[in-house]
């Protein structure tokens, strides 16, 4: 399938209000995880402002609330509904909740949320590795268990958020959880980050009779997100420092949520499937990280590695 081509002026200063200025998505139903900070609150913003109703799916329903509250009273009229849910996809059983209470069709989900790089290893409560555990499991389990209702939408697009972190690390499929090799903060968000873009690659295909496509994407360098949480900023600089990571320029929360938006609810990347963007325009590959501030690695395309993550996440998640 070609690539559409979207609006020159799209880029990496390009805002999300910008991506669907024009844009219509009135009779459309939302969901974007993590939306109570971040490019998730840009996310819920803009696609509300183009129309859609927008669930906040959420930790903390009390911050999703404020969220809303400020949303509510910036947004132009005719703007879509907003609502909250809880979510936390270190929780199974909120997953299963929200799965079970959503009814009808699901447009558009937004799979936002994520942890980055905590210092010591963290298990969730089902014994996985944090961040394999809630970046990839549990929003595999979520997609998976809202399958029905993004059918029903016929056309339905899902959005998974990366990160050029996927350079850190392929998913090491025989020690996914660190119960062999040394814990390392930065290949863990990387396995995770990786894991995102296969889950994109194996839903475009799995679902492409449903009239479903999946892309994932890297937001962007962004300094102003609570992802960064358990890390401070002289941990991030002597890391930039050490030659391990190279990064693009900063991004403002609006344009972070720029590529989201776009692949969310913006007509010029309908029909895409299975790809991986940056900057609001698909990547170029990469063969190695040194030295790279952006671009794909193939690991992360690879149709056979997507296959098999899916099959072992069945497993995982039960």
């Amino acid at each position: 399938m070609s690539v559409p081509q979207t609006p020159a002026a799209f880029g990496a200063t390009t805002t999300a209000a910008e991506v669907v200025d024009g844009v219509d998505l009135h009779g459309r139903r939302a969901v974007v995880t993590g939306a109570s900070s971040g490019i998730g609150v840009e996310t819920a913003r803009a696609l509300a402002s183009a129309g859609a109703d927008v669930t906040l799916a959420v930790r903390n329903t009390a911050a999703g609330d404020r969220v809303v509250a400020g949303l509510e009273a910036e947004l132009p009229p005719g703007s879509g509904a907003l609502t909250v849910g809880r979510l936390d996809l270190a929780d199974r059983s909120t997953v299963a909740a929200f799965v079970a209470d959503w009814q009808g069709p699901l447009h558009i989900l937004v799979n936002n949320a994520g942890v980055m790089a905590p210092q010591e290893i963290t298990r969730a409560p089902d014994g996985r590795e944090q961040q394999f555990g809630v970046n990839h499991l549990g929003h595999f389990a979520l997609t998976t268990g809202l399958h029905r209702a993004l059918a029903a939408a016929d056309g339905a697009r899902i959005v998974s958020v990366s990160s050029t972190g996927h350079l850190f690390s392929p998913v090491v499929f025989d020690d996914l959880d660190y119960r062999f090799r040394p814990y390392d903060p930065w290949t863990s968000y990387g396995q995770s980050k990786t894991a995102n873009i296969l889950f994109a690659v194996a839903a475009a295909e799995r679902w492409a009779d449903d009239g479903i496509t999946a892309n994932a994407l890297m937001p962007g360098n962004i300094a102003d997100t609570n992802l960064a949480r358990h890390l401070d900023m002289q941990e991030i600089a002597d890391f930039i420092a050490s030659g391990a990571i190279a990064l693009p320029p900063q991004k403002t929360v609006e344009q972070g949520a720029a590529t989201s938006v776009l692949l969310a609810g913006s007509p010029t990347v309908a029909g895409v499937s299975g790809r991986y963007y940056e900057d609001c325009a698909e990547a170029k590959p990469v063969t190695e990280r040194a030295g790279a501030v952006g671009g794909v690695a193939p690991y992360a395309l690879d149709r056979d590695n997507a296959a098999r993550l899916w099959q072992v996440s069945e497993a995982l998640i039960g």
